[in-house]
């Protein structure tokens, strides 16, 4: 197990943060919610950015204070607000990696800049929105990590750029020794990298499933309000109610399919399982 968090809880006000979660050898994991559900708080609590109030945290089978320094260059984390110094070059960022990280591999972080675009003698406060996203998580990738945190690596990019970004992360998990645990308000993104997802609302996991089962099992009804009261309700685990009637989310599309095969039904995704989560009425 590269990370566990056990009924990790952190208070912020009205806010409580109630999170346990997994990242396994070989798996990426994907954490999704709306803005404020808790997401960069878990991922803050896995860094030792913020303290929990209680909970177990364990990051290669060790408890926080059992982590040495040894262990900490064992992660690569890109942070959406974290940016390198601007003034600097892609190529004065080497000998800063060189010292931090015993095993920066100064070949690839060259051939990675090469094929991905990156200018090593062009000031990083002129590069795209697209080309700081590559360069962050290049960095994250070439000091033999073996967990990436990355929250929101994508935000801001453009298809081209997101797919580039993807490539790098399913080249990083060739190596089954590796795991990421991933952010991201793009559906589409982790619908084509994540083995499973957890969904955060309010501070707490609502739903943890593997991806394939989230997309094939998973479906969205739209029901009238007479058939709304006459469907059975036991698998429904979110609605919405809109003018026509509701919206219904399951985790047992084929029971509705086989018993309602007048209602209309669509296949589930992870902006359905958001958004119902999220604004619909929880059984």
């Amino acid at each position: 197990m590269l990370l566990k968090l056990e009924n990790v809880k952190k208070q912020y006000g009205t806010f409580t943060l109630d999170c346990s979660i997994e990242v396994k050898k070989g798996q990426v994991t994907g954490l999704v919610g709306s803005n404020g559900a808790g997401k960069s708080t878990t991922f803050k609590s896995v860094l030792g950015l913020v303290f929990p109030d209680s909970g177990k945290i364990e990051l290669f089978g060790k408890t926080p204070d059992e982590i040495t320094d040894e262990d900490k260059e064992k992660l690569g984390v890109v942070l959406t607000e974290a940016n390198a110094c601007e003034v600097l070059r892609a190529k004065d960022l080497a000998p800063i990696m060189k010292a931090m990280y015993k095993h920066f591999s100064l070949e690839d972080y060259l051939n990675k800049c090469k094929k991905y675009g990156i200018p090593l003698d062009k000031p990083i406060k002129e590069f795209s929105t697209g080309m700081k996203a590559k360069l962050k998580v290049i960095l994250a990738l070439t000091h033999d990590a073996k967990l990436l945190i990355l929250d929101e690596p994508t935000a801001g990019l453009d298809v081209t750029m997101r797919n580039e970004l993807i490539d790098m992360l399913r080249e990083y998990m060739e190596n089954e020794e590796c795991g990421i645990l991933i952010s991201s308000h793009i559906s589409t993104d982790l619908e084509g990298l994540c083995d499973d997802i957890y969904m955060i609302s309010d501070g707490k996991i609502v739903i943890h499933e593997d991806t394939d089962v989230l997309l094939s099992e998973y479906g969205v009804l739209k029901v009238t309000k007479e058939q709304y009261d006459e469907i059975d309700k036991q698998y429904i685990i979110s609605q919405k109610e809109e003018k026509f009637g509701y919206l219904c989310f399951t985790n047992q599309k084929a029971f509705y399919q086989e018993n309602y095969p007048n209602i209309a039904i669509e296949k589930g995704s992870i902006d359905d399982l958001i958004i119902m989560m999220s604004k619909g009425g929880h059984h």
